[in-house]
C-alpha cells in the first residue's frame, strides 16, 4: 500500500498538469480568435464601414464567448497547473455568476442567429414578412443588449435568493465546481433545481435544432432553383446569404453537439454529488469548446475579415 499511494499521487499530479496545459491552450487560442473578431468589427464600426445586421450578432457572440473563456478557462487552467484553492468564497461566487450570465448570453445569441437567418433567407411572399425582415435588421442591436440585461437580472435574482436560503439553512454541503467550492443547503435538491432553471436553455437548443432543419430545407430548395438559373448576377447576389447560412449551420451544430454531451455529464455530476477526477474537468473542457472554436469558424467563412487582415499585413 505504501508503494501504491505515491504512484497514485504522481498520476493525479500528472493528470492535473496535462489538463491544465490543455485548458491553457484552449483558453489562449479561443481568446485570441474572439479578440481578432472584436478588433475587426470594432475597427469597421469606427471607420464607418458598412456592417451587416448579422455582424452585430457576431460581435456580441464573440464578446460573450471571450468572457466565457476568461471566467471558466483561466481558473480551470490555473487549478490544473497547481494553484489549488486560490479563490475565496466571494470570488468563487462572482466568477460562477459571471460565467453563468455569459454562457446563457452565448446560447441566446446563437439562438438569435438561427432565427435571424431564417427571416433573412426565407422568400418574401407577404408584405408582413417583408416588414418583419426590416424590423429584425433595425432592432437586432436592441435585442442583443436586452439579452445581456435580462440574463444579468435573472442570475442576480438567483444569486440573492440562493444566499438567503444558505443563511437560513442549518446544514450545508460543499458543491465542488473544479477550481473552487461553494456552499449550498444540505436539503437542497440541486438536480431538480438545475433542470427547472435550465428549461429556457433547453427550449433555445430545441429551437436551434428546428431552425437548422428549416434552414437545410431552404438551402435544398435554393439548390434546386439555381439549377435553372444561368445568369451569374443572380447567383452572386445570393451567395453571401447562402454562405452566411452555411456558417450558422456549422455554429449551431457545433454548439448543440458540445452542449448535449456537456449537459449529460453535468447532470450526472449533480445527481451523484461527487467530484470526479476526470468528469468535472472534462465537462469544463466541453463547455469551453464552442467559445474556443466559433471564432475560427467565423474567420474562415468571412471574406471581409480575411481581406481586412491581409491588407494590414501588406501595410506592415
Amino acid at each position: 500500500m505504501k508503494k501504491v499511494e505515491p504512484l497514485l499521487s504522481e498520476k493525479i499530479i500528472f493528470l492535473d498538469l496535462v489538463l491544465g496545459i490543455v485548458f491553457f491552450i484552449q483558453t489562449v487560442a479561443g481568446i485570441l480568435g474572439n479578440f481578432l473578431l472584436l478588433c475587426h468589427y470594432t475597427t469597421s464600426f469606427l471607420n464607418r464601414n458598412s456592417l451587416r445586421p448579422i455582424d452585430s450578432i457576431f460581435f456580441h457572440l464573440a464578446l460573450a464567448n471571450s468572457i466565457v473563456l476568461v471566467s471558466k478557462g483561466v481558473p480551470q487552467a490555473m487549478d490544473g497547473l497547481g494553484l489549488k484553492s486560490f479563490l475565496f468564497q466571494v470570488e468563487c461566487r462572482l466568477i460562477l455568476f459571471l460565467h453563468r450570465v455569459v454562457r446563457e448570453v452565448s446560447l441566446a445569441i446563437t439562438c438569435f442567429l438561427s432565427g435571424f437567418q431564417i427571416i433573412t433567407i426565407s422568400p418574401t411572399i407577404f408584405s408582413r414578412w417583408s416588414r418583419l425582415k426590416t424590423l429584425a435588421s433595425d432592432y437586432i442591436i436592441f435585442l442583443c443588449l436586452s439579452c445581456w440585461i435580462l440574463h444579468i437580472l435573472k442570475n442576480t435574482f438567483m444569486l440573492v435568493n440562493m444566499q438567503k436560503i444558505v443563511q437560513k439553512s442549518d446544514k450545508t454541503r460543499i458543491w465542488n465546481t473544479g477550481f473552487c467550492s461553494n456552499f449550498i443547503p444540505a436539503s437542497f435538491k440541486l438536480s431538480i433545481f438545475v433542470i427547472l432553471y435550465n428549461i429556457p436553455d433547453f427550449l433555445c437548443v430545441g429551437f436551434m435544432v428546428m431552425a437548422s432543419g428549416h434552414l437545410v430545407l431552404l438551402l435544398q430548395r435554393h439548390h434546386q432553383q439555381v439549377q435553372y438559373i444561368h445568369t451569374s448576377g443572380q447567383l452572386s447576389r445570393r451567395s453571401p446569404e447562402i454562405r452566411a447560412t452555411h456558417t450558422i449551420l456549422v455554429l449551431v451544430s457545433t454548439y448543440v453537439s458540445f452542449y448535449s454531451v456537456n449537459s449529460i455529464l453535468s447532470f450526472f455530476l449533480f445527481i451523484f454529488d461527487k467530484y470526479y477526477q476526470w468528469l468535472t474537468p472534462t465537462s469544463a473542457f466541453l463547455a469551453a469548446c464552442f467559445p474556443a472554436i466559433s471564432p475560427f469558424v467565423l474567420i474562415s467563412q468571412d471574406s471581409k475579415f480575411l481581406h481586412f487582415f491581409y491588407s494590414l499585413w501588406g501595410k506592415n
